[in-house]
This record gives C-alpha cells, structure tokens and sequence, in this order.
C-alpha cells in the first residue's frame, strides 16, 4: 500500500539503468532577490512564485520549484507515487510532462525531475545549518490546487527523525503543499515542505536543502517510465482488484472548497498514518486508522456538503461486511482514493 513517506531503503538512482543522459551537473543558475535586508512576505512571495510549480499525477498533487532554468524541478519525492506519468504546470500555465527523474532519495523524501523547457526563472538555494528555532519561513504551496497559497510562521524546533534533521515549522504545509519550498527571510530556500502525522498530531516539517545539493551535483537519469515501473515492483505494484470509485463531479454538490479543503488534510493524513500500519504488516491497524479518520470526517463535515459523507458511509459499511482486515482496509482506501480523485478532478475543472 503506497503512502508518501513508506519508501525503501534506496540509494540514488543508479545512472546503470540504461537511461540516456540528462545535461551535465553545471553549476545552479540562480538570481538573487535580496541579500542585504530581510524582505516583506509579500516580498517573498513576489518574487518566489514564478518559480512555484504544480505536480500532477493520476492520484496524488503536490508542489516543486525550479532549481535551474533548463528544466530540473525539486521536490518530495512521495509526491511522484500516483502513477507512470507525471505532469508539471508552470506559471505561464504550460503543463509539462516529466522527461526523467534525475535523482531520488527516499530517505530524505527528496527527488529532482526534469522537464523539457529552458529559460524558466529559478530560486535560490540558502543555508539550511544557519536556521535556528524562532527564524521565520515562508511556505508557498498549492493546497488542493490552489496555486500560490503563501503561508508564513517560524522555525519550531530543529529535530531528528531516525537519521533525517528536520526543521518543524509552525507554517501550515497542507497536502498539496508538500514539495514547495520554505523560504528564509532573504527569499531563499533552506528546506523543502513536508506534513507528517505523528501521535495524532499534524506537525509541519521541512526537509533541509542541504540534503538536496548532492542530489544536484550527482545526478542519475532515469526516465520517468523505467522510474514508475521499477517503483511498482518495489512496492508490489498496486493491488490487481482494487475497485476505486470514479464519482461523478456532482457529488461535490454543497461543499465548499472549505470543506473540500477538510476532506483532502483528513485522508491525505490518514493515508500517511494508516499505510505505513498495512506495510508493516499491521492490516487490522491500518483498517481502524482508516475506519476511524472516516467517523471523524463525517463528523466534521458541513450539513449541505453530503456527498463525500454518504460515500464514506457506504465505504465503511462494505468494509465493515468483509472478514479479513486486508480487505478491509483497501475498500476505505478505494473509497478515500475516490474522493480524492473527485476533488482533483473538480479542481481541474473538469
């Protein structure tokens, strides 16, 4: 069961895998915005989202930024997960398919792709080291597709997860977000947004850009078709008789984009919590995380928005009528992977 942060112990991408060569590893072309006085937020965010992009595949959204002009774009590599094609729109609107992934670190939940395109603006990579706790950040991100959504707040704490240094943040990094930079007081970028569940808490981390550079330096093409496929049998590919959903747009009838917004923070969350559970060979924990964070979603929901909870419930009760927790399990998450795609396809506006 994928979920964004259940990856292998992988090493980069090897550069064996018979892909042909990106452009060399030359030097980051980046353009300063500011270095001798802390700038506005509105300054930041100004002169940041050119360089802001949406990644789209058939299951998953979220947010990368350019990190140089021919076409490399950073980001979470979770955030590649939903399928073999992977698009990318710019600010100018183009969408871009992804030609390659350059360099993977599921470790650091890090990846760099690479589209087709040249002379798109950049930012600028800062100093991850020099962040202490009570800095400020900026977060820009797409939250359920909207594109630009700045956010700002301060460093929290920097902490250790298993190996990884994170800096928490108190910036809101909604799904959506995650890929999209955190950005100093100069409008740089010192780590990359990513929301974790932990304890029952929604705790915004940011991976430190430090992490990224090597990847930048080393980079080992792979296209993105030998990339999906090789991911799909290292997670045992996606289970053969799933039976997503496919709601008609209606069915968002009376929701809000509020309450849109509420469905998408409580599954994509779920889904980060409950999927590490099935893969650790936990299917019973994962189907009452699951089971659980629909009861409370359904709670939570506005009266007029009755769509998604009549689809919840009848999730809940198919499930509720199998006798093995595997099973189980994979009829909500059809059922939270149909709703997602709903929204998705409402914010596209299909």
């Amino acid at each position: 069961m994928t979920a964004p942060r259940i990856l292998p112990a992988l090493l980069f991408l090897a550069a064996c895998s018979g892909a042909a060569k990106s452009s060399g590893p030359t030097p980051v072309v980046a353009r300063p915005i500011a270095t001798h006085r802390p700038l506005t937020v509105a300054d930041i965010a100004a002169s940041a989202t050119p360089a802001i992009v949406t990644i789209r595949t058939s299951k998953s959204l979220g947010t990368g930024f350019v990190v140089r002009s021919d076409g490399w774009i950073a980001t979470n590599l979770h955030v590649l997960m939903g399928g073999s094609k992977v698009t990318v729109t710019l600010r100018d609107q183009r969408v871009l398919s992804v030609v390659e992934v350059l360099a993977a670190s599921p470790e650091y939940d890090l990846a760099i792709v690479r589209v087709d395109a040249h002379g798109l603006p950049t930012l600028v990579i800062g100093d991850s080291d020099a962040m202490r706790p009570g800095d400020p950040v900026v977060a820009i991100g797409n939250p359920l597709g909207l594109e630009d959504t700045v956010s700002n707040g301060l460093v929290s704490a920097r902490r250790k997860i298993g190996r990884l240094d994170v800096l928490q943040v108190s910036a809101p990094i909604a799904p959506g977000s995650s890929g999209g930079p955190l950005l100093n007081e100069r409008g740089e970028v010192v780590a990359i947004a990513t929301a974790l569940l932990r304890g029952g808490q929604n705790l915004n981390f940011g991976v430190p850009i430090r992490y990224l550079s090597p990847m930048m330096r080393e980079p080992a093409p792979m296209p993105m078709s030998e990339f999906a496929a090789l991911m799909a049998q290292l997670h045992g590919g996606p289970r053969a008789d799933r039976n997503v959903p496919h709601h008609a747009i209606a069915l968002l009838d009376g929701c809000s984009t509020q309450a849109q917004m509420l469905v998408v923070q409580l599954l994509g969350s779920a889904i980060e919590a409950g999927a590490p559970l099935y893969n650790d060979g936990r299917p019973d924990a994962c189907f009452h995380m699951y089971d659980g964070a629909a009861s409370d979603l359904i709670r939570r929901l506005p009266v007029g928005c009755k769509g998604p909870a009549k689809a919840l419930l009848e999730a809940q009760k198919h499930a509720a009528a199998l006798g093995d927790a595997s099973a189980q399990a994979w009829t909500l998450r059809d059922g939270f992977d149909g709703l997602l795609d709903v929204i998705a396809r409402k914010q596209d506006g299909e």
